[in-house]
C-alpha cells in the first residue's frame, strides 16, 4: 500500500497543472467582447500576406462583376432585369430565414401574395374588365407607408409594375415588344392602357391630364409618365420614337423621380447581386485556403 500511494504521490506531481477554465457567466458584456477579439487576434496573427491577398481578390472580383452586369444590361436589358428581380425576389428571403426576421418574412409573404394575383391577372388572354389599372405611384406608395421596409418594396412594386404594364400593353395590342403593334391606335385612345382619353391637350383635368409626344401621340400623363420614368422606357409605346424627358419633365422639382429611380437601381444591385459578388470571393478564398 505505501507503494501504491507513492505512485499517485508522483503522479499528482508529475501531471500538469491545470489552468482554471474562464466562465462567461461571470464576465461583463465589455470584457466577453475584449475576450472575443483576443481570440480573433490570435486566430489571424501572421496573416498579413493573405489578408492583402484576400483584399485583392474581392476588388478584383467586384470590378469584373461590375463590368459583366453592365455589358450584360447594354445588351440584353429585359434578361438582366427579370434576373434582378428574381434575386431582389430570393436573396431577401434566404437572410430573412437564416436570421429569423419574422416580421419581415410575414410582410414578404403577404406582397408576394398580393403580387402574384396581379401578375396573373394581368398575363391572362383577353384581358378582363377587372384587372387593375397599374400605376407607378400606387405601386410607391405601399412601400412608402411600410416606412423601413419602403426602399425594398417599392423597388419589388415597381419592377412588378412594369412586367405587368408591358404583358397589359401588349394584350391591349397597341404595343409589341419587338415588331409592329397588332392594332392601329386612334386619336382618342391611350396606347398604354387602351383607355379613352377624355380631357383634351388644353384643358385641365381634374385627375389627370393629358399629354402629347413629339411623334404626335397622346396619352394619359400618368400612363406615359410610368411608362417612361417607371418602366425606363424613353420610347414611345406605339411608334418606338425616343422620347425627350427633358420636355416631359420640364419642371426642376419633378426630375426628383428620376434622381430617386437611380437610387433604386443602386439598391437593387446592392441588394440583388452585391451578396452574389461577396459570395464568389469567399468561395475563391475558400478555395484558395485563405482565412
Amino acid at each position: 500500500m505505501a507503494a501504491g500511494a507513492a505512485r499517485k504521490a508522483a503522479a499528482v506531481l508529475e501531471a500538469p497543472p491545470q489552468h482554471d477554465q474562464i466562465s462567461h457567466t461571470k464576465l461583463s458584456a465589455d470584457d466577453e467582447w475584449n475576450l472575443q477579439q483576443e481570440r480573433m487576434y490570435k486566430m489571424h496573427r501572421g496573416h498579413e500576406s493573405m489578408h492583402v491577398e484576400m483584399i485583392l481578390i474581392f476588388f478584383s472580383t467586384l470590378i469584373i462583376a461590375q463590368i459583366v452586369l453592365v455589358q450584360w444590361r447594354q445588351r440584353h436589358c429585359r434578361s438582366y432585369n427579370l434576373v434582378t428581380l428574381l434575386q431582389m425576389w430570393v436573396v431577401p428571403l434566404y437572410f430573412t430565414i437564416k436570421l429569423y426576421w419574422w416580421r419581415f418574412l410575414s410582410m414578404w409573404g403577404m406582397f408576394s401574395a398580393i403580387t402574384s394575383y396581379i401578375l396573373f391577372r394581368a398575363t391572362r388572354k383577353p384581358l378582363s374588365g377587372r384587372t387593375p389599372r397599374i400605376k407607378a405611384r400606387d405601386s410607391m406608395d405601399f412601400g412608402i407607408v411600410s416606412l423601413f421596409y419602403g426602399l425594398y418594396y417599392g423597388i419589388m412594386g415597381r419592377d412588378f409594375a412594369e412586367i405587368c404594364s408591358d404583358y397589359m400593353a401588349s394584350t391591349i395590342g397597341f404595343y409589341s415588344v419587338s415588331g409592329m403593334p397588332t392594332r392601329s391606335l386612334s386619336d382618342s385612345i391611350c396606347a398604354v392602357c387602351g383607355q379613352k382619353i377624355i380631357v383634351e391637350l388644353d384643358e385641365e383635368g381634374l385627375i389627370e391630364n393629358t399629354y402629347q409626344l413629339s411623334c404626335n401621340h397622346v396619352f394619359h400623363e400618368f400612363c406615359i409618365r410610368g411608362w417612361c420614368i417607371v418602366g425606363k422606357k424613353q420610347t414611345c409605346p406605339y411608334c418606338k420614337e425616343k422620347v425627350d424627358l427633358k420636355r416631359m419633365i420640364s419642371n426642376p422639382w419633378e426630375r426628383t423621380h428620376i434622381l430617386y429611380g437611380q437610387i433604386l437601381d443602386w439598391l437593387r444591385y446592392l441588394v440583388a447581386w452585391q451578396p452574389m459578388v461577396i459570395g464568389i470571393v469567399q468561395g475563391i478564398n475558400y478555395s484558395l485556403g485563405l482565412e
